[in-house]
């Protein structure tokens, strides 16, 4: 479990599993490392696989804001540099998706290869219709409803019964996830502020787009939006909600590897 102080004294934490080629594994907004769990040992038989924790999140430091995604990735790539890695192919779901884009266009030389799932390019009405209503639903009804409507919202049905210890778990531990509530509130306002769908055309490496024509928290339509946007970029499809890298982490995984032995041969 290394920790690295990064350049604004922030201390983030991340875990590394396996060897060979970097393979940098970003979280959604949740920011945990843990959300790769069922995926870092399908990769880190080939992989050198780092999965950190966001800023404001999990083990890492909790700062007040302002909070944004250049910061954070600015704070992978400060992770790549602790871990003496010039480049990682680079893997990011949702906000990690998002993340993943501010290091392709702002430190081109570290990306080898691009994957991006369950993300967005820019935020359009519905996009922000949805995060403000997250952002009043954990500020008016609290972490614990907050983090119910997260699950109703981002996993099928058949997840949700069949994992319902699982989830009733993060429910029960969500006032201490979401802690302090201001820092769990800038991260999501900086979903409403933060996009460079203007740059996408200059994003020159390998990249995949992977959506759930199921998502009903991040549309399918993004996807496709951003693989039109993305030159040359692959567009693939992995149905089982928001979060179907959790829902079929083996199916996920193999796309994954599919497309980086296929881009480096």
């Amino acid at each position: 479990m290394p920790t690295v102080s990064v350049s604004d004294g922030c201390r983030v934490t991340y875990d590394v599993s396996g060897q060979g080629e970097a393979l940098l594994l970003i979280p959604g907004l949740g920011g945990a490392a843990s959300f790769w769990s069922d995926i870092v040992p399908l990769l880190a038989d080939r992989y050198r696989v780092i999965a950190f924790d966001h800023r404001g999140t999990g083990r890492s430091d909790r700062p007040e804001g302002p909070y944004s995604i250049s910061r954070i990735a600015g704070d992978a790539i400060e992770i790549l540099k602790a871990e003496n890695i010039d480049a990682a192919h680079v893997v990011g779901h949702s906000t990690g998706g998002m993340v993943a884009q501010y290091m392709a266009l702002d430190a081109p030389g570290v990306v080898k290869t691009l994957v991006i799932s369950g993300s967005w390019e820019k935020p359009d009405a519905r996009f922000r219709a949805m995060f403000e209503a997250r952002l009043a639903v954990l500020r008016e009804a609290g972490p614990r409803v907050y983090q119910k409507l997260t699950h109703a919202i981002g996993f099928p049905a058949s997840f949700l019964d069949e994992n319902e210890k699982l989830l009733q778990r993060a429910v029960d531990n969500a006032a201490a996830t979401l802690s302090p509530m201001s820092v769990a509130e800038a991260r999501i306002e900086m979903l409403l502020i933060d996009e460079r769908s203007n740059d996408l055309s200059k994003i020159t490496v390998p990249a995949l787009v992977i959506g759930a024509t199921d998502d009903a928290l991040i549309p399918f339509a993004h996807s496709r939006t951003l693989a039109a946007m993305i030159p040359g970029a692959r567009l693939a499809v992995i149905d089982g909600a928001h979060f179907f890298p959790r829902v079929h982490p083996e199916q996920y995984a193999e796309t994954v590897r599919r497309f980086l032995e296929e881009t480096h041969e």
